[in-house]
């Protein structure tokens, strides 16, 4: 399993745009990729568990890959995250 820990900035959070690109990306390799805030998980291949967290600007969270391409996964979602200015 890979992981890497981040700090949400955007001033609202993982809102619907962001978390659908990150949906998108997950979807495209065969790990499971999570995120995971204060011990609660979502499965980020899911943009309803996404939004159900409720991550706020400031949380920190955990992106977690599971399996094959895990090294991929965490390297893409991270991109997703920096290029939509989430962290």
């Amino acid at each position: 399993m890979k992981s890497i820990q981040v700090k949400i900035i955007d001033p609202i959070g993982l809102h619907a745009r962001p978390a659908s690109k990150i949906t998108g990306a997950a979807t495209k390799f065969k790990s499971d990729i999570k995120i995971v805030l204060d011990g609660r998980e979502a499965n980020a291949k899911s943009l309803i568990n996404l939004m159900a967290l409720g991550v706020k600007s400031n949380n920190k969270i955990e992106v977690q890959a599971k399996g094959l391409d895990e090294a991929e996964a965490i390297v893409a979602i991270e991109k997703v995250m920096r290029d939509n200015k989430l962290i």
